[in-house]
Parts: C-alpha cells; sequence; structure tokens
C-alpha cells in the first residue's frame, strides 16, 4: 500500500465502510473494517454501528494486541480476526468482515468455493476459497480458523458467520470481497441449469502461475508452495428433481430428460 497520511486513511476507511453498507453486505451493526496506520496501530470501524453511518469522528484506534488507545466509541469482537490475519501477513494493510448474502448463504450451509468456475478468479483469489469450521466466538479455535489459513488465501468462508478477506491496500480487500460475492452468486444462479462445472485441475497450473507472476499469492511472497489440501467431497447441491412418475404412470420425458442430465453430469 502507498505512503497514507492517518487523515487520508481515516477518509478512505469510512468511504469503503459507506460502499459495504451500500452494497448490502452488511444489515443492522454487522461488520467491521481495519487498515494500518503506522507500527503497531490499526485504525477501525467502531462496534454497535451501521457501516453506512460511520464517520471519521467515529474511528478509533488499537494497538497490536487489540487494546484500544484512542477513539469515543468501543472496539468489536472479531477484532481478534483481523489481528491474527496482520500478526501472520505483514504484508496485508486492511481487512474486511461482512456478511455478502449469497457468499454468507453458502457458508451457513456448509460450502465453501474450493473449487473454480472462472478462469480470472483463479488470478485474483487462487484456487479456493475455503470455508473455515464454526467456532464460538471469543475462542481460541475461532482465532486459530482465520490464522491457520491466512498466509495461503486471501479470503476466508467463516461458517455460519460470514466471509473475512484481506489485502494491500483497502480497496483490494474490499474487491476480494466483492469477488467471494460475486462467484456465490454465480454459483447459486448456475443451479437453475443444473449446477456449475468446475475448472479442469489441468488448467490450474497456469492460471496459478499468472498469480505468482501478478504478484500475488504466497509463492509471491517468497514462500514455498505447500502442498494444498486436498478438495472436500464433490456434493454441490443440485435442484430436487420432479417426480418421476405421477397419477398416470412415468413420465416418458421426464424419464429422458434426468437420464440425459445425469449424462452430462457424469462428462464433467
Amino acid at each position: 500500500m502507498s505512503r497514507l497520511t492517518a487523515q487520508s486513511l481515516r477518509v478512505q476507511l469510512v468511504h469503503a465502510s459507506a460502499k459495504v453498507y451500500a452494497k448490502g453486505w452488511v444489515a443492522n451493526h454487522d461488520g467491521n473494517l481495519t487498515a494500518r496506520s503506522g507500527p503497531g496501530r490499526i485504525v477501525a470501524t467502531p462496534t454497535a454501528m451501521s457501516k453506512g453511518d460511520v464517520t471519521e469522528n467515529d474511528l478509533i484506534v488499537v494497538n497490536d494486541q487489540g487494546e484500544q488507545v484512542s477513539g469515543r466509541l468501543k472496539s468489536f469482537t472479531e477484532m481478534a480476526l483481523h489481528l491474527a490475519v496482520y500478526e501472520r501477513r505483514k504484508d496485508v494493510q486492511a481487512v474486511i468482515h461482512a456478511h455478502p448474502p449469497y457468499a454468507t448463504a453458502m457458508a451457513v450451509a456448509g460450502f465453501g468455493l474450493e473449487r473454480p468456475i472462472i478462469a480470472e478468479a483463479v488470478v485474483s483469489l487462487g484456487d479456493r476459497v475455503p470455508l473455515v469450521p464454526f467456532a464460538l466466538p471469543k475462542t481460541e479455535a475461532w482465532r486459530a480458523g482465520v490464522a491457520d489459513h491466512c498466509e495461503r488465501y486471501d479470503a476466508l468462508m467463516l461458517q455460519n458467520h460470514g466471509v473475512i478477506t484481506w489485502g494491500d491496500s483497502l480497496e483490494q480487500a474490499f474487491l476480494r470481497m466483492e469477488l467471494v460475492e460475486h462467484l456465490a452468486t454465480i454459483t447459486h444462479h448456475s443451479m437453475a441449469f443444473g449446477g456449475p462445472r468446475f475448472l479442469d485441475e489441468a488448467h490450474l497450473a497456469p492460471l496459478l502461475d499468472a498469480r505468482r507472476k501478478a504478484g500475488l499469492g504466497p509463492e509471491a511472497r517468497g514462500l514455498s508452495a505447500p502442498q494444498p489440501p486436498a478438495r472436500p467431497p464433490l456434493n454441490v447441491p443440485r435442484p430436487a428433481a420432479a417426480p418421476l412418475a405421477g397419477a398416470g404412470g412415468i413420465d416418458t420425458e421426464r424419464l429422458v430428460a434426468v437420464i440425459l442430465e445425469e449424462l452430462a453430469r457424469l462428462e464433467r
């Protein structure tokens, strides 16, 4: 991130907070945004306030231990997740947590974006946006779920919670949140046509190499590439099939359609 004055950073944070609200990614007092503002200092939106109402005077500052050092309002519970990212990723300058509806719906249903569906997104986010298993807030498991994933990934879906993204600027963190929600929305809408057809594993290597050359991903930061974790079983929910038989017996047209759909699925 380019060097910013404390004042310009606060302006950016308020603007990003308003955009998160305008996108419909938060409701009530949901969501939180932070940005590094100097050595050992993080500026943040406060708790108990709509992200559409946040002003520069409402922002708070905490140290790298999460202790509040300025601001009239209070910090938020998820600060521990933000701090886990800042501790593990010295390159990160901003973190956003929100509840974008389609991505959060997937997380609530127990699904991450574990298989890529669009080539460009692999360059931007990597080969997956994993689902972090649910843990109770304020527990070590809650914090560790983010900490254990953040070195390899730039976005996470939090089971029964929401999404968290980070980047080298507030803009990059925001765009990553936007892309996660975009992919989840496309995944949802594809169900009307039988569900997504995922990119072949053989196509991922050149896309991930392009990601590295763009300065993104763990390899671009000088980390050795760990063996990627096994993908979870392919159990993306599909629309319930209509009954094959009605009062008049077997629906031949429906039976043929189901057979064709199954053959197409097996060919993917």
